[in-house]
């Protein structure tokens, strides 16, 4: 990936507010043989780690190989352009104990009911989705490296 001038980068505030309110990302995941299969979903955010509940193909690419990469990106318009790719490992919560084990899921689930809009007698509540079925499970994805740009940040011609 091209590197990014160091004055276009995101901060770590600017990144942890990007993610603590930015409700959509795309996660790639690598699919059978080699395809990839990349996905829009919702997202909580906790302790620097993405938490996705999912189902499907990408449970099970997951259950392959836990390489993902996911992107948040924002604006419209070149200038209001803003994003970070991370790339990392994902794991699967399989049951109700791994969920329970998790010591940020609580957090992540917050702030997902928080971005939803989520509540109770006008306070927010949590979303509380739990494993069910055979796919229907927390994603905990963890970034080893990221790259972040803000267009905004650009010099004016």
């Amino acid at each position: 990936m091209a590197k990014i001038a160091p004055a276009l980068q995101l901060t770590p505030a600017e990144i942890e507010t990007v993610m603590a309110h930015e409700a959509r990302l795309r996660i790639a995941t690598i699919g059978p043989g080699d395809s990839i299969n990349l996905t829009p979903m919702t997202f909580g955010w906790a302790s620097g780690r993405v938490y996705i509940f999912g189902r499907g193909q990408k449970i099970a690419n997951l259950r392959r190989n836990s390489t993902a990469t996911v992107l948040v990106d924002t604006g419209e318009a070149w200038r209001e352009l803003l994003g970070i790719v991370m790339r990392g490992e994902a794991a699967v919560l399989e049951n109700e104990d791994a969920e329970d084990a998790d010591p940020h899921l609580r957090e992540a689930q917050r702030n997902l009911g928080i971005k939803h809009g989520l509540e109770k007698d006008g306070q927010p509540i949590p979303y509380t989705a739990s494993a069910a079925g055979k796919s229907r499970r927390w994603i905990v994805f963890t970034p080893h490296s990221a790259v972040t740009w803000d267009n905004a940040k650009l010099p004016s011609d």
